[in-house]
C-alpha cells in the first residue's frame, strides 16, 4: 500500500516486538545517556566519550574503528542477507555553557553542558545498535553507526567522511543516511520531518570599526566607535526586512559587541560578532554583499572604517524526498500515524549533517521531547543552560533508528557510492 507520503508502507510484522524491546532497553539508555551528561567534552577531542560509547558497544559483534584526526567511532554491523549499506549518525560534542537545570546528573565539568542534545542522540545510537545486533537475522546489507565529535564547531561530520566513514576498506558503500535531533519544541514521543531544505546554512560574521580613541569627557576630539557599531547593528537588522524575499527567509543575529577596557576612555575599536543564517544560495549571496556594504557604510558616513571578514560554516540540511517518504512511512508504521507529522517550515538553525546528505541521499528529523505538562512554547530548548528533556522519547528514537535500518532494502538507492553489500 502507499501511504500519502508517497512510499510503500513496510509490513508491519518487520517491526515485530521491535517498540517493546526498546522500552525495555530504556534503563541501559538512559544510564549511558546520564553518564555521557555528567561529564561532557568539547569539540573534536572527546575521549572520556569516545570510551563510554565503545565500552556500551562491546560484546555486540561489531565492528568498531576509531578516527585519527578526532575521538569519533564507527561501528558496523553486518546482517544476515546481502543488502545495501545505511548510516545512522549521532553526535557526541557538548557546548561551552554552565548548567543551571537543577537535575540530579547535570554536568559535573564547569562551562560545559550537553545542551543540545548530543548526549541523548548518542545513547540512542548504541541502543539501536543493541537492537540491531539482537535482530542480525532479519537485517539486510550493512549498518553504519557514526558516532561523530564536533558537530557544534568543526565540522566533524566531514572530518569522518575523509577518514572513509561513508566507504569501508571492503569498497562497500553508504547507500543513504538517517540523523535524529532531540527537541523540546514538540510532544514527547513524535517524529517531525520533511523533505528538502530543513536547516539552514550558518556563516559567521566579525566587524572590527576602528575609530580613533581619546578621553571619555571629549568625545569630539576622538572617533568613538561605540555608536557606530551599534548603529551597524540596528542597519543589519533593516537591510534583512528590506532586501531579503521573506519567502526565502534570512536572519542576522549579532551575538557579540566589544569595545574598550575602562569607564573613561573612548577605545580605538570596537567588534561585532554573530551569524547569519539562510536557506538558498541567493539568500546567502544577498546577505554576504548586505552585510559588507552595511558595514562600510555606515562607518565610512561617520569617518570611519570598518574591517569585515565572513566565515563559510555549515551548508543547509537538504532531505532527500524519497529517502523522508520511506522515514515516514517506517515511523508511522511503527509508533502510529498520529505519532508521526510533516514539518511545516525549516528551522534556522544549523547542522553539519549537512554535509552526509550533499554525498548520499537521506533525511533528518526532529524527535520531540517536551516533559509532560509542560507546554512546547514554554520550555527551554536547544542551547538553553536550563534545557531539559523528556527520557521516555529515547526508546522511541532508537526504535526508530532500528526501524530505518531493517527497512533499508525496501529504499530507492540512487547516487549510490560503491557496491551493494554483501
Amino acid at each position: 500500500m502507499v501511504t500519502a507520503a508517497g512510499g510503500d508502507t513496510p509490513p508491519r510484522g518487520t517491526f515485530e516486538g521491535l517498540l517493546a524491546d526498546a522500552h525495555a532497553a530504556l534503563p541501559g539508555i538512559v544510564a549511558l545517556r546520564r553518564t555521557i551528561h555528567r561529564f561532557p567534552e568539547l569539540g573534536r577531542h572527546l575521549p572520556r566519550t569516545q570510551q563510554a560509547v565503545q565500552e556500551a558497544l562491546g560484546g555486540l559483534g561489531l565492528d568498531l574503528a576509531t578516527g585519527s584526526r578526532l575521538s569519533s567511532v564507527t561501528a558496523t554491523l553486518d546482517g544476515a542477507r546481502p543488502g545495501p549499506a545505511v548510516l545512522l549518525r549521532a553526535d557526541m560534542d557538548a557546548l561551552p555553557l554552565d548548567e543551571e537545570t537543577g537535575l540530579d546528573f547535570a554536568s559535573q565539568v564547569p562551562g560545559s553542558m550537553h545542551a543540545c542534545g548530543h548526549d541523548t542522540h548518542t545513547a540512542m545510537l548504541v541502543g539501536a545498535a543493541r537492537l540491531l545486533a539482537a535482530r542480525r537475522s532479519q537485517l539486510a546489507g550493512r549498518v553504519v553507526f557514526m558516532f561523530q565529535p564536533a558537530e557544534e564547531s568543526g565540522g566533524g561530520a566531514q572530518h569522518m567522511m575523509d577518514e572513509g566513514v561513508l566507504e569501508n576498506a571492503d569498497g562497500i558503500g553508504v547507500t543513504a543516511a538517517f540523523a535524529l535531533h532531540i527537541t523540546t519544541r514538540f510532544e514527547s514521543g513524535t517524529l517531525h520531518l520533511r523533505p528538502g531544505t530543513t536547516f539552514a546554512a550558518s556563516d559567521g560574521l566579525h566587524v572590527t570599526v576602528r575609530g580613533r580613541g581619546g578621553h571619555a569627557s571629549a568625545p569630539h576630539r576622538a572617533l568613538d566607535p561605540v555608536p557606530i557599531a551599534c548603529e551597524i547593528v540596528q542597519a543589519l537588522q533593516s537591510m534583512v526586512t528590506r532586501t531579503v524575499d521573506v519567502f526565502d527567509p534570512a536572519v542576522v543575529t549579532v551575538a557579540s559587541i566589544h569595545a574598550g577596557t575602562t569607564l573613561n576612555v573612548i577605545p580605538e575599536t570596537a567588534e561585532i560578532r554573530g551569524t547569519f543564517r539562510t536557506l538558498s544560495p541567493a539568500a546567502r549571496q544577498l546577505v554576504r554583499d548586505g552585510i559588507t556594504r552595511v558595514a562600510h557604510h555606515v562607518a565610512a558616513a561617520h569617518g570611519a572604517h570598518a574591517d569585515v571578514t565572513l566565515t563559510e560554516g555549515y551548508p543547509p540540511v537538504v532531505n532527500d524526498a524519497a529517502c523522508t517518504a520511506a522515514l515516514h512511512d517506517t515511523a508511522a508504521t511503527l509508533l502510529g500515524p498520529d505519532r508521526v507529522h510533516h514539518l511545516s517550515e525549516p528551522v534556522m538553525g544549523a547542522e553539519d549533517f549537512s554535509y552526509v546528505l550533499q554525498r548520499v541521499p537521506g533525511a533528518m528529523a526532529f524527535l520531540g521531547a517536551c516533559l509532560p505538562g509542560t507546554p512546547p512554547a514554554q520550555a527551554p530548548d536547544c542551547h538553553s543552560n536550563r534545557v531539559v528533556f523528556d527520557e521516555d522519547a529515547l526508546a522511541i528514537g532508537a526504535a526508530v533508528y532500528a526501524a530505518v535500518a531493517l527497512q533499508a532494502a525496501t529504499m530507492p538507492g540512487r547516487g549510490t557510492p560503491g557496491r551493494p553489500g554483501t
